[in-house]
């Protein structure tokens, strides 16, 4: 048996008789025959019942016509494979993003991957931290935006750092442009689950200066954390990016968290197995480059890594 075979046969099948297949796969029909015929001898078993109104394929015939179809589609998913170059990578890459993340970068970083890699084909899934730390550990995800405290990046790439701020309700205290991590305690606090890694961050810096917060509520959901503290609900602890757009329209304000700063890094992460991928790689080096650009133009309050 041979992968032409197998080809031929198929394309018979799918223009219903060897006039149509001939003229489709642009072989004599002659040669369809022999090598349909061949298949038949190999197997011992006819497959296809010909007469004056076209072919049909028997019990047989169905069973290699399913194997068929599954392994000429796997060839030409090698092929494209093999034959996708960094100079034109083409496939599909699917990226987990954090919901705070994805309001300032999921639209530039689409738009930019349509101009500049045509033929990939971008899947992005946006969720809170938690689920999406699981999720790209379990290699559901070809590459991976995270949160990461400045000592725990290890090797993967800095895409941008945000200072955490005090998210208040408009027109309620505190009024000033900057309050200190120690009178956090005075706010009612809406925040994300304990899993969450921007929960775990502050956290931490709360437990090692001895402070106290006053949390209320525990919200796995970035939209309902933000429209608590639209109502007067709740005030939260947010990087600026999470509501760049509620702040610009007056909904809510952003204060400093200061004595000290809570900083956060955000990183990319690509999973081990597709680190030779075309597709992958060439999506993995864009996604800098539209970090630093929102950055840069002010889309995206954070600071460059590099920056000094």
């Amino acid at each position: 048996m041979e992968i032409r075979q197998l080809r031929y046969f198929v394309g018979v099948v799918e223009a219903g008789s060897f006039t149509k297949g001939a003229a489709l796969l642009h072989v004599a029909q002659s040669a369809l025959s022999l090598h349909v015929r061949q298949l038949e001898e190999g197997f011992g078993t006819q497959l296809l019942i010909r007469d004056r109104t076209g072919v049909s394929v028997t019990a047989s015939g169905a069973k290699l016509l399913e194997r068929a179809r599954a392994i000429l589609r796997e060839i030409r998913l090698t092929e494209v494979e093999l034959t996708n170059t960094a100079a034109s990578p083409a496939g599909e890459v699917t990226i987990g993003i954090p919901s705070g993340a994805a309001r300032v970068l999921s639209g530039p970083l689409l738009e930019s991957v349509r101009n500049e890699l045509p033929k990939v084909s971008l899947k992005m899934v946006e969720g809170m931290t938690g689920p999406l730390e699981e999720w790209m550990a379990a290699g559901r995800f070809n590459l991976a935006v995270l949160y990461r405290t400045a000592e725990s990046v290890g090797r993967m790439t800095v895409l941008a750092r945000e200072n955490l701020c005090l998210v208040v309700p408009s027109g309620e205290p505190p009024l000033e442009d900057a309050i200190s991590l120690a009178d956090l305690h005075a706010f009612p606090l809406a925040v994300p689950m304990r899993n969450n890694n921007v929960r775990r961050s502050v956290a931490d810096v709360v437990a090692q200066h001895g402070c106290a917060l006053d949390v209320k509520f525990e919200v796995d959901s970035l939209s309902t954390i933000i429209n608590m503290v639209i109502e007067g609900k709740a005030h939260s602890i947010l990087a600026p990016s999470a509501v760049q757009k509620e702040a610009s329209q007056g909904l809510v304000r952003t204060v400093k968290i200061v004595d000290p700063v809570i900083t956060r890094s955000v990183v990319l992460a690509v999973n081990p197995k597709d680190e030779r991928s075309a597709a992958v790689s060439a999506v993995r080096k864009l996604i800098p480059k539209v970090a630093r650009e929102l950055i840069e133009s002010r889309g995206w309050a954070a600071s460059i890594p590099d920056a000094t």
